[in-house]
């Protein structure tokens, strides 16, 4: 997670990775604690993560306690400022990685390879191991620069993700509409869901799967 606005996007996913049976490394930018704690009241810290995790995946898009019911025993953390953890090395087993919400800062810092910190670093060496990048970019508009930084992550094979709801699916509460981005972010990295209504090739055609 890096500090772009839209952490109900992460929470989504790791919901979502985490009911499809995924171990999860989760890096928490220190730009995204201060975006969490402004999003949902919520403050992440390092030494009490996974009660914080628990009480922020239990909430809901509307900020309401107790919407969902989640299992975290799949997920270990590390420090963004942890430049000697797993994820810093290649040799370290990992399907691939997501950026969700990705800030433009954090863009342009994977773009150049600046490796600042861990969830830079972390990235570079997914690239570099030739492993999946999802990008999920939160921000409008975008000038020039982080146009010209997304095009390089995409030539350098990483897939970009707009944070840009579809209405297609059905839509009817905020959730809905967190779900269709996270469920697009899962796509791109192969991973199953059933976070929304797939696109049948008819109107009002398919039932919603929420």
């Amino acid at each position: 997670m890096s500090g772009a606005s839209g952490t109900p996007y992460a929470a989504a996913v790791l919901r979502a990775l985490l009911a499809a049976g995924e171990s999860v490394d989760l890096v928490v930018s220190r730009a995204s604690r201060l975006t969490l704690l402004d999003e949902t009241g919520l403050a992440f810290r390092d030494a009490h993560w996974r009660d914080d995790l628990r009480e922020w995946l239990s909430r809901g898009a509307d900020g309401k306690p107790g919407t969902f019911e989640v299992d975290i025993t799949g997920v270990r953390h590390w420090s963004a400022g942890d430049l000697a953890a797993g994820p810093s090395s290649g040799s370290y087993p990992t399907k691939g990685m997501l950026i969700v919400p990705a800030s433009t800062a954090c863009v342009a810092g994977v773009a150049l390879g600046l490796s600042k910190d861990l969830l830079q670093r972390a990235a570079s060496v997914t690239l570099k191991e030739r492993r999946t990048l999802v990008v999920a970019v939160r921000e409008t508009p975008l000038n020039g620069q982080t146009l010209r930084h997304l095009v390089a992550l995409d030539d350098a094979g990483a897939s970009v993700v707009p944070a840009s709801p579809g209405f297609y699916a059905g839509a009817t509460h905020i959730q809905d509409l967190v779900d269709f981005v996270a469920g697009r972010v899962l796509d791109a990295a192969g991973v199953e869901h059933d976070l929304y209504r797939r696109w049948k090739g008819e109107l009002g055609g398919g039932t919603p799967v929420r």
